[in-house]
C-alpha cells in the first residue's frame, strides 16, 4: 500500500538556497477530481508521471505514482487538463541529514514558496529548519490541486476563508 506522509511549511526566507542539492522544473495538470481522488499528470525534469492521490487527510493519504514517457505526459496535459497548470521548480535541500523539497511556484502562484518533508510515520520527529515558517500541513488551500483551482495570486482577505473551506 502506497502512503504519503508529509508535513508542509511556508518558507520565511532565502537561506535554504545555501543547502540546495539539486533542482528541476515541474509542470502538472489535473485530469480528475472527485471527493475520493485527485489524478494528475506531471512532467518533473525530463520524466513524466501519472499520480493518483486520495482526498487529503491532515498528514497521510494514499498515493500511487507511476513513471510514463515524457512525451505522453505532455500530450495528456495538453488534451485532458481540467484546470490551469501548476508550474514550479523543486529544490532538494538537506537540513539536519533530512531531505526537504522546497517548491518555488511560478505563474498564477508566483510568490508562494512551500517546504515539505516526507515522513515514514506520522509521529516521526523531524528538525524544523530555521527557514521554515508557518506549518500549513492541514491547510488544504496549499495543496497543489487546490492551487490549480484557486491560485495564490488571486487570494484576498474576502476569498481566503471561502477557499479554505473547499
Amino acid at each position: 500500500m502506497a502512503l504519503e506522509i508529509e508535513r508542509k511549511f511556508l518558507v520565511r526566507d532565502e537561506s535554504w538556497r545555501e543547502h540546495v542539492q539539486a533542482s528541476a522544473p515541474i509542470r502538472q495538470g489535473y485530469f480528475c477530481r472527485t471527493p475520493l481522488l485527485r489524478a494528475r499528470i506531471r512532467v518533473f525534469g525530463d520524466k513524466g508521471f501519472i499520480t493518483l492521490k486520495s482526498e487529503p487527510g491532515v498528514m497521510t493519504r494514499y498515493e500511487f505514482e507511476y513513471e510514463i514517457p515524457k512525451a505522453d505526459a505532455l500530450e495528456i496535459i495538453k488534451c485532458f487538463s481540467i484546470e490551469p497548470l501548476i508550474a514550479k521548480t523543486r529544490y532538494d535541500v538537506i537540513y539536519n541529514d533530512t531531505l526537504w523539497a522546497v517548491d518555488v511556484f511560478t505563474g498564477a502562484n508566483t510568490g508562494l514558496v512551500i517546504a515539505e518533508v516526507e515522513l515514514v510515520y506520522e509521529a516521526q520527529k523531524v528538525a524544523i529548519p530555521p527557514w521554515a515558517g508557518l506549518e500549513v500541513t492541514g491547510d488544504r488551500r496549499y495543496g497543489n490541486s487546490n492551487l490549480a483551482r484557486f491560485p495564490y495570486t488571486s487570494w484576498s482577505d474576502e476569498t481566503f476563508m471561502a477557499e479554505a473551506l473547499w
